[in-house]
């Protein structure tokens, strides 16, 4: 039985994740960390990860990037697994995440999904076609106003599997208000849309010469990055030290 705690256990993604797991057989939610302590949770719940004394094989985090550095912190001093899903972190915690990856076993990933995830794959190979054909590309995501990060993680990992396929010459535009001039050619725009409750929506264009071609994947609930998650938890416990991500989880 895979003893799980989630990280941001009183957030509405933690509370998702938390009904998901108590429905997975040999896997169990046994704790879970919150700086809200408010909810009533049928596990204990703890201010911080240092605090718990709970047995547990991995941790869940999907909190917020103000919470990753305390999270890589207790996840290192207990040596504990970490299935990271948190969005928006800065330069420095990914780096920080690459360093503590050398100790635990870390599994990032900008979305959590399939479909996203095997997306991800299809946009190189359409990429290294369409690309060198002239075609410009761009990305448009949809999410809820309440989503502080913007462009989303999702987006990025888009932008970067098109770039890593082109040899990373591309340069990312998320604002075309600022200056006043044509599109470059090798630039990849990015637009973040903020409303309502959209829970996810990321749009792929390819705009050649009488000719587009679109990529779309759309979640209707947040069931579909909780289900990733929880495979994601079940593949990294008892894993070796190293930066893992969904596509060492999920074999297409």
């Amino acid at each position: 039985m895979v003893k799980v705690l989630m990280h941001g256990c009183n957030g509405k993604m933690g509370q998702v994740i938390s009904r998901m797991v108590a429905e997975t057989e040999e896997m169990e939610l046994v704790a879970g960390v919150d700086r809200f302590l408010g909810r009533e949770n049928p596990y204990p719940v703890f201010e911080n990860l240092e605090k718990c004394d709970v047995p547990v094989d991995v941790v869940i985090d999907f909190s917020n990037a103000s919470a990753v550095d305390g999270l890589l912190d207790g996840c290192l001093k207990k040596k504990l697994p970490v299935v990271l899903c948190t969005t928006g972190l800065s330069p420095e915690q990914i780096e920080r995440v690459k360093e503590v990856s050398g100790v635990i076993p870390v599994l990032r990933s900008a979305n959590m999904s399939l479909g996203v995830n095997l997306l991800l794959r299809l946009l190189k190979d359409a990429a290294k076609v369409l690309a060198p054909a002239g075609f410009d590309m761009e990305i448009v995501e949809k999410h809820h106003n309440q989503k502080v990060d913007a462009p989303s993680g999702t987006a990025i990992a888009m932008a970067d599997s098109m770039n890593e396929a082109l040899h990373g010459e591309y340069t990312y535009n998320y604002d075309r208000s600022s200056v006043r001039k044509k599109r470059e050619q090798k630039e990849i725009g990015i637009v973040a849309v903020r409303g309502g409750n959209i829970v996810g929506e990321h749009e792929v264009i390819f705009a050649g010469e009488d000719e587009v071609i679109e990529f779309k994947h759309t979640a209707y609930s947040k069931a579909v990055f909780a289900k990733g998650a929880v495979a994601a938890a079940g593949f990294l416990a008892g894993k070796k030290p190293g930066l893992y991500d969904m596509s060492d989880v999920i074999v297409l």
